[in-house]
């Protein structure tokens, strides 16, 4: 290679190829030079622990977009990404280095420094802090552009490669960056002198080694320093008493989404998917873009023709033309597909943005790159379940009842529990079971971090999960948060970690002594009880504690609901609606004593009903709950609610009992079809006094603000007509077929011989079951 062409006409050393990180046309420049001078080695920026992963790059399996992750060893969470994409001039040096044969090596300041420096340091204030942020933006405002992008892609991106100098253009790019240096020093950035030092030191190693054949392809903002010539032992000063910690390197997947996030570099890009186009597409890409964006567009049963897609190039170019560009870009194109194929509307123009302009592209690295022993486990698994991780998000159902996605459903159990959020539980469709779980499913690159911190507690998923479900119930501060360990741990399936979050449960529910905590870790438990039956796990030691600590707030329930404010009363019906919901999983449950907990509960409700200290709001509820479990006659919750809305009543307190009776999901229906209790309502409503009213009000407000539009209705007609008019005003509002004031025992009997196929033959009478019995059974 000749020493000359060392950047600036007649300057002799290495061949400086200032580049922008994930620039298509950087790294087709990148590439033209390295074909015409062949250099005898390439020098990347980068950090130097990667050398020896470099060779992997070649490997078949190897497809990026990829990042080069180097954490910390005894800090996983201490971690810096540096992303390669196909179309960044790095990854292009590296391909290129790997095809000839030639030597490359990484020269930026080692991952070890990186990591351990403080990150104290921000961007500067002020004009330094700006061009630091972004110096192409300096640089396209000098040009007269307010859109530092367009600038780029009209001087850089439309710019033919291999015509004339190949060196021509990182010429006039050291120049340009040499003004701006000049002008703003270093940018306001501490780390950047230390680290342009350790440059220059690798680069003199090189030239020592491989004489003046070095190329080395670095961020542009770094050429004019590693071009100022300065002495060895300033720069070694300037590296001396470094912090540094140990560190481990390997290739992680990374996505287009990823690459427009600051990292490693500092480098990030808004619109990946164009870029990627940009260097992909080897003629006409502004007619191959659209047609991608025709596609995207018919595959959303949008109706894009063939014309669309000419007439759309037609326009783009002509935009180009009316704003001065050399061709059309980004913007040109967005603006064409607006107004030609999305019929001016964002909505679709939207998708076009989220797919293709960023995109969801995942890479890929081989299985021979370093990981550590549990994200080998992972992938195995993986492999296994055919659970292949992607950038795009998707939906998972699982019916665990097939044992693979019952392991699928466990793996992401054990995964979250690890703080590895591969998967969000999401609503299930088309059943409520607990043999059905459905997955939001998305993996991120941050994903890698975290597995690599979970290594810390095992070396496969089952075991980390294990360790680290029993060191959560230890470090546990409340019940409430043991109980939910407790669950997670059989929705994972740990029996090994059990043994240890019982032992923690036992001992925090008996030395908890506030109701409202063990009413709040009571659900949890007994929802655990029920994934015995599906996913195979035992839950008798489960049932004993639960059973244990249902005793418990039934005993101090009363007590604890005696003179309490409007807030903490409202507070205690929730966790009385909690317990109520949870006795009657745990009253089900085939354990011994359970119905007798259920009586027992049945009293403690007749106890709140009535005692006077009690707040109106859990009175209420109370009456609720035991006319909803069938404890109740109708007759005598009239009776309770008369009693309660008597004048002697204050106003304030019959309004809570109100809502704590007719309140919240089936309340309005009670209304509806009870012409009693609504006589009642409507009696006490309209006797209250004027100065009372305005206290009363809000909570009436809020109570029948829960019912269904419809219900409401109903209901205000219903008063209008006065006493006796139910049937007539049910018949008249009913819009649905079989609403009516009695049950239709026929529509009812329709449905049974489905129902008798669903729940299947009874095997106490050899099948032959009534269909009336297999509902109720």
């Amino acid at each position: 290679m000749n020493g000359g062409r060392g950047g600036k006409a007649g300057a002799a050393g290495p061949l400086l190829l200032g580049v922008r990180h994930h620039g298509p046309g950087s790294a087709r420049a990148v590439r033209a030079v390295l074909e015409e001078v062949r250099p005898g080695a390439v020098l990347i920026e980068g950090p130097p622990e990667a050398d020896a992963l470099i060779p992997l790059a070649a490997d078949a399996d190897m497809r990026p977009p990829v990042a080069l992750l180097a954490h910390a060893v005894d800090e996983p969470g201490r971690s810096a990404f540096w992303p390669l994409a196909a179309f960044s001039p790095e990854w292009t040096a590296i391909r290129w280095a790997l095809e000839h044969g030639v030597p490359a090596r990484f020269i930026d300041l080692p991952a070890a420094h990186a990591l351990a420096w403080e990150e104290d340091e921000g961007p500067g204030s002020g004009a330094e802090g700006a061009v630091r942020v972004d110096p192409l933006g300096v640089l396209a405002q000098t040009a007269g552009y307010d859109d530092a992008e367009r600038w780029w892609e009209d001087v850089v991106e439309h710019r033919g490669a291999g015509g004339g100098d190949a060196v021509a253009p990182f010429t006039a790019l050291e120049e340009a960056m040499a003004a701006l240096r000049e002008e703003y020093g270093g940018g306001g950035h501490r780390r950047d002198p230390v680290r342009e030092a350790y440059m220059r030191l690798q680069v003199r190693a090189a030239r020592r080694e491989f004489g003046d054949g070095v190329a080395v392809v670095c961020g542009a903002w770094h050429v004019p320093a590693l071009r100022r010539r300065t002495t060895v032992a300033a720069d070694r000063a300037l590296l001396k008493g470094l912090p540094r910690v140990r560190t481990d390197m390997t290739w992680v997947p990374w996505t287009h989404r990823r690459l427009s996030r600051a990292s490693g570099y500092g480098a990030g890009i808004d619109s990946p998917g164009w870029y990627g186009h940009l260097f992909d597409a080897p003629d006409r890409p502004v007619e191959r873009w659209l047609t991608r964006v025709a596609g995207l567009l018919r595959a959303e049963d949008r109706t894009v023709s063939s014309a669309h897609v000419i007439e759309a190039v037609r326009l783009a170019e002509t935009l180009a033309a009316l704003r001065g560009r050399p061709l059309p870009g980004l913007t040109e194109t967005i603006d064409a597909a607006r107004a030609v194929m999305c019929e001016g509307s964002d909505v679709p123009l939207a998708l076009v943005r989220e797919r293709l302009v960023v995109g969801d592209v995942l890479g890929q690295v081989p299985a021979a790159a370093p990981a550590v022993p549990l994200q080998r486990d992972l992938a195995r698994i993986q492999r296994r379940l055919r659970l292949r991780p992607e950038a795009a998000e998707r939906e998972l159902e699982l019916d665990l009842r097939k044992e693979t996605d019952a392991e699928r459903g466990r793996l992401l159990h054990r995964l979250r529990l690890l703080g590895i959020g591969w998967g969000e539980p999401a609503a299930a469709r088309g059943g409520t079971g607990t043999f059905r779980e459905t997955w939001r499913l998305r993996w991120e690159p941050e994903l890698s971090v975290r597995v690599a911190e979970a290594g810390v507690w095992g070396t496969t998923v089952l075991a980390a999960a294990t360790a680290k479900a029993e060191a959560d119930a230890v470090g546990a501060r409340g019940l409430a948060e043991v109980t939910g360990l407790a669950e997670r741990c059989l929705l994972a399936a740990l029996p090994e970690a059990l043994p240890t979050v019982m032992r923690v449960l036992a001992d925090r529910a008996a030395l908890d002594t506030d109701v409202g905590h063990l009413a709040q870790a009571l659900p949890a438990l007994v929802r655990s009880l029920r994934y015995g039956d599906v996913r195979g796990t035992g839950t008798a030691a489960l049932a004993e504690v639960a059973a244990g600590l249902a005793e418990r707030v039934f005993v101090g329930l009363p007590p604890a609901c005696a003179a309490l404010d409007a807030d903490a009363a409202d507070e205690m019906r929730g966790h009385v609606d909690a317990v109520h919901g949870a006795v009657g999983l745990l009253g089900d449950a085939p354990a011994p004593g359970h119905e007798r907990l259920r009586a027992r509960w049945r009293s403690v409700l007749r106890t709140l009903s009535a005692r006077d200290t009690v707040p109106g709001v859990l009175r209420g509820r109370s009456v609720r709950l035991l006319l909803d479990e069938g404890e109740l006659a109708q007759d005598e919750a009239a009776r309770l609610m008369g009693l309660v809305l008597s004048p002697g009543t204050p106003p304030a307190d019959a309004a809570a009992w109100i809502e704590g009776f007719v309140g919240g999901p089936g309340g309005g229906l009670l209304l509806v079809h009870d012409e009693r209790l609504l006589g009642l309502v409507d009696t006490w409503l309209t006797g209250v006094p004027a100065e009372a009213f305005t206290d009363v009000l809000p909570l009436l407000r809020r109570t029948f603000s829960t019912y269904e539009p419809g219900v409401r209705r109903t209901v205000g007609e219903l008063v209008r007509r006065g006493p006796g008019a139910r049937a007539d005003v049910v018949a008249a509002l009913s819009g649905a077929p079989g609403f009516a004031p009695a049950p239709d025992t026929a529509r009812a009997d329709a449905v049974l011989p489905v129902v008798r196929l669903l729940l299947g033959p009874d095997e106490g009478d050899g099948g032959a079951r009534d269909g009336r019995a297999g509902v109720t059974g």
